[in-house]
Order: structure tokens, then C-alpha cells, then sequence
């Protein structure tokens, strides 16, 4: 059994998730532990399909690295985050050492992704959005393939609403990288 006192270390943080891996866990940055159920079959697939095509342009333009929904980050300000799909310029990856890049990398990624499921609250997803950005991050989309509409976030704009766009372009973040909507919806 563990005992939670806030806040968790990484590793203590990390026995929780182990021992409970039909579970998904974030933090806030005030250490208030987030549990989030595990995503159903459709979530599941288009959450695959994202972070496909963002792999597939990362491998062809080799200007850093992607994630997927399980890498954990610990933002600046100390949350631990879990973005549905994140990328990473080359240089600021190459930048952590070995042991950072292998536990929760402490960075908040260049560019995320959140897809909203049935089981989240939108408003707290775009609380989440706004976080990143203040973190750090220069792009975000989160995308709710129900209402198909998806917010933009940039840094040092507003937000920006798409309603039903069947693409997303990657911009200067992602030179390049083009996100085909009809697969997600």
C-alpha cells in the first residue's frame, strides 16, 4: 500500500501508475493527484491515427521526436502532464541527458495534441491547453471529434475555433505536417 502526501516525487508518482495500470494519472502543479479512466475503442483509434500521421512526418522531416498519450512530461510549473500526442524540436530533446529522457522528461513540449473522449470535460481540457502554453508550448489542437471543432492555441494569440476543418497544418512549428481530419472523425 502507498501512502499519498502531496507532493509525489517521480517516483512515487511512478509506483502509483505501475500498480494501477488500468488507470491513467496526472498531477497538477499543485500536486493534486488527477485519475483518469483508460479510453474506449473509438477514442483508442483515433488517438492511434493521430499520432501515426504525426510519426510518419516526423520520421520523413527528422526535426525531432513525437509522443504518444503515455509519455508523461513534468511542466515547468510542476504538473505532470500526458498530452495525447506531443512533438519535440531535435535540439531541445538532445538537450536532457539519458536519465531524463527515460524517466518523465521535465519539459513542456513544443507542440500537443488532446482529443477529446465521451468521459472528458471540455473545459478542462482547454484549461489544459492553456497551461501548455503558458509552459511553454508554441501549438495545440485539442479536437473534439463529436462536435468536430477544434481549438487552436498558439502562443501569444487567442485561441482560434475551427468548425468541421478536415485538415490541420503544422504552421512553423511543423513545417510541413498536415493532420487529415476524416481519419479522426
Amino acid at each position: 500500500m502507498i501512502t499519498l502526501k502531496l507532493p509525489l516525487t517521480d517516483e512515487e508518482f511512478m509506483r502509483i501508475a505501475s500498480e494501477n495500470e488500468e488507470w491513467r494519472f496526472e498531477s497538477t502543479k499543485d500536486g493534486e493527484l488527477v485519475i483518469m479512466p483508460p479510453t474506449g475503442g473509438n477514442t483508442g483509434r483515433r488517438n492511434s491515427k493521430i499520432t501515426t500521421q504525426l510519426e510518419l512526418w516526423n520520421s520523413a522531416s527528422n526535426l525531432g521526436e513525437a509522443f504518444d498519450s503515455s509519455t508523461m512530461f513534468v511542466l515547468p510549473n510542476g504538473a505532470r502532464r500526458s498530452p495525447d500526442a506531443a512533438w519535440i524540436r531535435r535540439d531541445r530533446w538532445n538537450a536532457l541527458t539519458l536519465e531524463q529522457q527515460d524517466k518523465f522528461p521535465p519539459l513542456c513540449p513544443d507542440f500537443v495534441i488532446e482529443l477529446c473522449s465521451p468521459s472528458d470535460n471540455i473545459e478542462d481540457l482547454q484549461q489544459k491547453m492553456q497551461e501548455y502554453l503558458e509552459n511553454g508550448a508554441l501549438l495545440g489542437w485539442l479536437i473534439d471529434p463529436k462536435a468536430r471543432r477544434v481549438e487552436v492555441y498558439r502562443i501569444g494569440k487567442n485561441k482560434e475555433v475551427l468548425e468541421n476543418p478536415t485538415t490541420l497544418f503544422g504552421e512553423d512549428v511543423l513545417p510541413g505536417f498536415v493532420l487529415d481530419l476524416q481519419a479522426i472523425y
